[in-house]
């Protein structure tokens, strides 16, 4: 394990049985990535909002199931995100993880335990699982997931592996996993609406094609004349969806930043940076500008520079 004490807090720990730990009253507390990622799934909320209440009205004039049930129904799964059977299901069928072997265990356990004990949270809560990847990498999903690469759990030194899985921990502690959940989960009936229309794509540009050249300028004059109405009535907000993927990109960069804070009060600073500069190294060459903007990760020199204060 990394030598680097922890901070002063309320924890006491000693890597062994029989340790006493003492868990701090709050588990979990939320930051401002957190709200800020919510109200930008807002947009996707609304537009599977949509998809239900016409779903719902459909099912009312053909079945006539009354027409807040569908609704309500919809409303209210969103608490299966953090349901430990639902979550299995996630894990598995979704993630493609596994549950660690025995011999995966053996390594992921303890170091699990010091790194929950290190900051007071009762690791139990959470479930371990690995994931068949070369990449060296890690994840905190849902409310309970935290999950390794097989070559992450298989080539890392004790100390990265601790810090890798403090990151992870920061995310969860943090609020940023549940609210990547909530957001993931109630925006997919639109983004299953979104993927239909474009399967539907390539049909209707074959169709467009065969059509005369005056039907297609009768039909791009009423698809302007529509946007511009839309846009006029609602003061152009619209055009926000274009920016919003940068928008979340930058937040879920800063929830990264904030991870690796965690991570590094937590005592774990060093071995991270240490495995950030490898990485930096290993690097072929820098992404683009545009690929930085939309990237959810930020890259290792800014990782690097913003945990210098902390080692």
């Amino acid at each position: 394990m990394d030598n680097t004490p922890a901070p002063p807090d309320d924890l006491e720990y000693r890597n062994g049985p029989g340790t006493r730990v003492t868990y701090r009253a709050r588990q979990r507390r939320t930051d401002h990535t957190v709200w800020l990622r919510l109200a930008l799934h807002l947009p996707a909320f609304l537009l599977s909002s949509a998809v239900v209440l016409a779903v719902a009205l459909a099912l009312d004039s053909l079945l006539g199931v009354p027409v807040w049930l569908p609704v309500a129904l919809w409303a209210a799964s969103g608490g299966l995100a953090f349901h430990r059977p639902t979550e299995v299901l996630l894990a598995r069928h979704v993630l493609h993880l596994h549950r660690p072997v025995p011999t995966e265990l053996t390594r992921l356990a303890p170091v699990w335990r010091e790194v929950t004990a290190r900051a007071g949270v009762d690791g139990s809560r959470y479930e371990l699982w690995v994931e068949d990847s070369d990449e060296l990498n890690a994840l905190a999903a849902a409310g309970h997931i935290v999950a390794v690469t097989r070559r992450a759990l298989r080539d890392l030194p004790t100390s990265r592996l601790a810090a890798v899985l403090a990151h992870e921990l920061g995310h969860h502690t943090s609020g940023h996993s549940w609210s990547g959940m909530l957001g993931w989960w109630y925006a997919m009936p639109g983004r299953l609406v979104w993927r239909g229309l474009a399967r539907m794509k390539p049909r209707m540009i074959r169709t467009a094609r065969g059509a005369s050249g005056m039907a297609l300028c009768v039909l791009t004059v009423l698809t302007c004349y529509l946007a511009f109405t839309t846009l006029k009535a609602t003061y152009g907000l619209p055009l926000l969806l274009f920016v919003l993927p940068y928008l979340t990109a930058a937040v879920g960069r800063r929830a990264e930043l904030r991870a690796d804070v965690h991570a590094a009060r937590l005592g774990f600073g060093r071995p991270l940076a240490r495995s950030l500069h490898e990485r930096l190294t290993e690097q072929s060459a820098a992404p683009g500008l545009a690929a930085r903007l939309l990237s959810h990760h930020p890259d290792h020199r800014t990782r690097l520079h913003h945990l210098q204060r902390y080692l």
